[in-house]
Parts: C-alpha cells; structure tokens; sequence
C-alpha cells in the first residue's frame, strides 16, 4: 500500500523552528523527486520545496535562505526544515512523491504561526 505520512507540524511563535518529516511506504522512494507544498486559509495550494531524486533543490523565493529541505533514502524520508516562522507561513503542509506521471500525495500537517 502506498502511503505519505507527514509529522512535525503544530503551533509556534513567530521567529521559532520546526522540522516537518514525511515518510514513504509502498514504493521506492529513492527514484522519486519530493516536494513541499502548502495550502493557506483562503489561497490556493503553492509550491514551497522541491529536492530531485539526484538531491538538488529548489524553493520559492518567499521561504529562500530560511527553510530547508532534505531527504534521506535510507529512512524513505523526506524533511522540510522551518526557521525563522512568520504568521504568513501558517498553512496545511502536504508533501508530494513525483516520478514521471506517477505522484503521490501526503494527508497533510498544520502549521500555525502566531503569538
């Protein structure tokens, strides 16, 4: 059974820290590229990470030099790393698993940001 289980979201202050994890089940991870994305109260779901098969990354400029995201292949993991928070960031996280027209989708984590 195939299955994304994303962990590590909750309620922080802004400027705190948190590491979003989301682990793969039911297929080889390690050929997938994956992904972060966000949906926010009234918007409409955006990219926020994206790490290649290969280990190269991306983000969109709103999240540059204060998230990070990693992968470990050993642990069919994939991590999102959240510093320096901003209430704008509170949204429903979700990660993604892509490989050509294959794609799965985890059932998402909150992420509050407020004071």
């Amino acid at each position: 059974q195939v299955q994304l289980v994303e962990s590590g979201g909750g309620l922080v202050q802004p400027g705190g820290s948190l590491r979003l994890s989301c682990t793969a089940s039911g297929f080889t991870f390690s050929r997938y590229a994956g992904s972060w994305h966000r949906r926010a109260p009234g918007k409409e779901r955006e990219l926020v990470a994206v790490i290649t098969s290969g280990g190269r990354t991306s983000y969109v400029d709103s999240v540059k030099g204060r998230f990070t995201i990693s992968r470990d292949n050993a642990k069919n993991t994939v991590y999102l790393e959240m510093n320096s928070l901003k209430p704008e960031d509170t949204a429903v996280y979700y990660c993604r698993a892509v490989s050509g027209t294959q794609s799965y989708w985890g059932q998402g984590t909150q992420v509050t940001v407020s004071s």
